[in-house]
C-alpha cells in the first residue's frame, strides 16, 4: 500500500524558516512526479510547488516564488519543500501528492500524505 508521510511542520514566527519532508513507501518514486499542496481553513486547496520525476522540471505558485524550494531525493525516495520568509499567510495544512504526470490540477494526483500543519505567528 502506497504511503506518503510529511513532517516538518509545527509553529514558527514570522520571517523564520522550515523545511517540510515527504517520505514515499511502496511507489516506484522515480517514475512520479511530486507536489506539495496547502489548504487553509475556508480556502481552496491550492499548489504550492510541484517537481517533474527527475527534477528536471519545477515551478512554484505566484505567492512563494523566491521563498519556498521543492527539491527531491530520487534515492530515499523523499520530496522537500523548503521554505523561508515565512508569512504569517503560509499559516495552512501541507500535504504532499504523487502523480503519474507533472500535473498543476489536484485532481491528477493519485496518492496523498495526511498533511502536515504549518502555523506562522506574526
Amino acid at each position: 500500500q502506497v504511503q506518503l508521510v510529511e513532517s516538518g511542520g509545527g509553529v514558527v514566527q514570522a520571517g523564520h524558516s522550515l523545511r517540510l519532508s515527504c517520505a514515499a513507501s511502496e511507489l516506484t518514486f522515480n517514475n512520479y512526479a511530486m507536489g506539495w499542496f496547502r489548504q487553509a481553513p475556508r480556502k481552496e486547496r491550492e499548489l504550492v510547488a510541484r517537481i517533474s520525476s527527475r527534477a528536471l522540471s519545477r515551478s512554484y505558485a505566484d505567492s512563494v516564488k523566491g521563498r519556498f524550494t521543492i527539491s527531491r531525493d530520487n534515492a530515499k525516495n523523499t520530496v522537500y519543500l523548503q521554505m523561508n520568509s515565512l508569512k504569517p499567510e503560509d499559516t495552512a495544512v501541507y500535504y504532499c501528492a504523487a502523480a503519474r504526470v507533472y500535473a498543476i490540477d489536484y485532481s491528477a494526483y493519485d496518492y496523498w500524505g495526511q498533511g502536515t500543519q504549518v502555523t506562522v505567528s506574526s
